[in-house]
């Protein structure tokens, strides 16, 4: 049994310089689909071909290439949090809260890889 109860879902995170641009890429070249653009947040979506496996778009200035966060969907932030941390997983600062669309954390495995927690707040999932 493990620690955490994650969610049947996977976004993989990636640092990019031009959202749209780069979803209209992946749609073109890979043929995923858009899953929505939230401009307030400077995050886009698209969903790949493989069921429940989502690529988001992050924009930075200058992101570093082969920089992927793999983000795994979680029911209770909370709660998996706080087994993680009883569990002397380090955590880069506190769970960030965008309100009505979702809550995230990042976590560090022993080799300092990042991972993310999110919980959908939209009541969609």
């Amino acid at each position: 049994m493990s620690l955490v109860s994650l969610e049947n879902t996977i976004t993989l995170a990636m640092s990019v310089r031009d959202r749209h641009a780069s979803a209209r890429w992946y749609q073109e070249m890979l043929g995923f689909e858009l899953v929505y653009h939230a401009d307030e947040a400077g995050w886009s979506e698209i969903q790949t071909r493989t069921k429940d496996v989502t690529i988001g778009f992050g924009e930075q200035a200058e992101p570093a290439p082969g920089n992927c966060v793999p983000v795994f969907g979680v029911a209770d932030m909370d709660s998996a949090r706080q087994a993680l941390e009883t569990a002397n997983v380090t955590f880069d600062g506190p769970t960030d809260v965008i309100e009505g669309m979702v809550k995230t954390a990042t976590f560090y495995d022993p080799d300092g890889n990042a991972l993310m927690l999110a919980q959908d707040l939209t009541g969609s999932a």
